[in-house]
C-alpha cells in the first residue's frame, strides 16, 4: 500500500464571501507579493465533515466535537437509570470531566459544559454507557462518584490533607481535589476514552484532549489553505431592502442600508493523507479507511464552505482534480501559482501551471508519484475515477 494519497483541485468561485474575517470581509492572503483569497483548512474541514457526503458515506461512523457532553450524559441517566435531575447533573459532570476540564464558574445553563471542544467518538460515547451501567449498579462507586461532584472543579493536583487546602486558601489558590477524584478520574479516562476507534472523521482530521495527551489523535490529513491562483480584489456591495408596509406619502427611500464585501476566482486547494496513519487511527478497518478516503476526495471535490451562501449560491464544482499515490516525500503544488497567472482564460491557464510546475519538480526530483489520475472537466476523467482510485 503506498503510503502518501495526494490531492491537487482547481475549483471556481463566483463573487461569494465563503469564509469571513473578524470584520466580516473575505479572508485573504498576499501570496508572491499578490492579494488573493484564501479559504481556512478549518472552513474547509467543517464543511466537510458536516456535509451530506459524510454523512451517507462513513455512516455511523462520526465524531461529535462539543463542549455540552455533560448535558448529553445527564439525559441518558434521567432516562435510562431514573436519576433525578440534581442527581444526574451532578454525576454528569464528573463524567464529563473525563473528556475536558468542567468550567469553574459557568454561566447560567452552562453548568454541565467543559471548557475547550472535545471530539468525542461513536466507541467513547458507548463507553460512557457502559461505564454508567456498571457504575450505578455498583454502591460504591456510585458514592465515589457523588463524593467527586461536589469538588470536581478545583485544581485537580489532588491532595488528601486538609492542611494543605487551609493554606491554598489562604494564598488566594482554588482548593486541590483529593487523591481519591483525581484517581477516579484518570480511572474512568482509561475506561473510557480510545486511542483508536472508528470514528472516521476524528481519525482524519485528528483530535487534541489538553487533560489527556496519550488519547490525543494525529490527524491523517493535511489541508492547506486553499488560495486564488491569481490577483483578486475584495469588492464592496452596496445593498437597501425595502418596508413593504412604506407608504408612497413617505419618502422613497429604503428601510435599511448595508454594506458586504466579496470576491471571485480559481482556487488551488492541496490535501495530504497519511494512509497508514488514517488504517491506524481507525483501528485496522481498511473497509472504513477506503470509505473515509473516497468520502473526503468527493467532498473536498464538491462542498464549499458555508459562509453568505444564502446571498451569494457560489456552489461550486472542482473543474481539476490530480490525484497521486506513492510513497514519495510530499509535497504542494502551490509554487505554481507564486507569480499570479494572467490572462483571459484563467482556468486553462492555471491548469497548464500546475501541470508545467508538475513536470519541472519530477525533471528535478525524480518521480514524485507511483500512480496518478485525473479528472478536468471537458477533457478528461470523472469524479467517480478519482474517488475509485483514492479508495483502492
Amino acid at each position: 500500500m503506498s503510503r502518501f494519497l495526494q490531492l491537487h483541485l482547481l475549483t471556481f468561485f463566483p463573487p461569494a464571501n465563503l469564509n469571513r474575517d473578524d470584520t466580516g470581509r473575505p479572508k485573504t492572503a498576499v501570496v508572491g507579493g499578490a492579494p488573493r483569497l484564501r479559504l481556512s483548512s478549518q472552513a474547509l474541514k467543517r464543511a466537510w465533515r458536516t456535509s451530506e457526503v459524510f454523512e451517507k458515506a462513513p455512516d455511523g461512523h462520526l465524531g461529535v466535537r462539543t463542549q455540552r457532553i455533560g448535558e448529553n450524559i445527564a439525559l441518558l441517566l434521567q432516562r435510562d437509570h431514573q436519576l433525578g435531575q440534581a442527581e444526574a447533573s451532578s454525576i454528569a459532570r464528573v463524567l464529563a470531566a473525563v473528556f475536558g476540564k468542567p468550567e469553574s464558574s459557568p454561566k447560567p445553563g452552562q453548568e454541565l459544559f467543559i471548557r475547550q471542544l472535545a471530539f468525542i467518538s461513536p466507541d467513547e460515547r458507548g463507553n460512557v454507557s457502559k461505564y454508567l451501567e456498571r457504575a450505578m449498579n455498583d454502591p460504591e462507586t456510585r458514592a465515589q462518584l457523588a463524593k467527586a461532584a461536589s469538588e470536581i472543579a478545583l485544581d485537580p493536583e489532588g491532595d488528601d490533607e486538609e492542611s494543605d487546602n487551609e493554606v491554598r486558601s489562604k494564598k488566594g489558590k482554588a482548593p486541590k481535589q483529593s487523591k481519591q477524584t483525581t484517581k477516579l478520574i484518570k480511572e474512568m479516562r482509561a475506561e473510557i476514552l480510545t486511542v483508536a476507534d472508528t470514528a472516521a472523521d476524528i481519525a482524519l482530521f485528528g483530535r487534541m484532549l489538553a487533560d489527556t495527551p496519550d488519547r490525543n489523535r494525529e490527524a491523517a490529513a493535511q489541508v492547506a489553505h486553499a488560495i486564488t491562483t491569481h490577483r483578486v480584489t475584495v469588492e464592496d456591495d452596496y445593498y437597501t431592502a425595502v418596508d413593504d408596509l412604506k407608504t408612497p406619502a413617505e419618502d422613497a427611500g429604503a428601510g435599511f442600508l448595508g454594506e458586504a464585501a466579496f470576491g471571485s476566482g480559481i482556487f488551488y486547494l492541496y490535501l495530504c493523507i497519511d494512509r497508514a496513519l488514517l488504517l491506524r487511527n481507525l483501528g485496522g478497518e481498511t473497509a472504513l479507511a477506503a470509505t473515509a478516503l473516497g468520502a473526503l476526495a468527493e467532498a473536498a471535490a464538491t462542498v464549499a464552505p458555508r459562509g453568505k451562501q444564502n446571498s451569494f449560491a457560489a456552489h461550486g464544482r472542482a473543474d481539476y482534480v490530480l490525484a497521486e499515490k506513492g510513497d514519495q516525500q510530499p509535497r504542494t503544488l502551490a509554487g505554481a501559482f507564486a507569480r499570479p497567472i494572467a490572462g483571459s482564460d484563467l482556468m486553462a491557464d492555471s491548469v497548464k501551471a500546475l501541470t508545467a510546475f508538475r513536470a519541472a519538480l519530477t525533471q528535478a526530483y525524480g518521480p514524485q508519484s507511483d500512480a496518478e489520475k485525473v479528472m478536468h472537466v471537458g477533457h478528461a476523467g470523472t469524479l467517480a475515477d478519482i474517488i475509485a482510485f483514492c479508495r483502492a
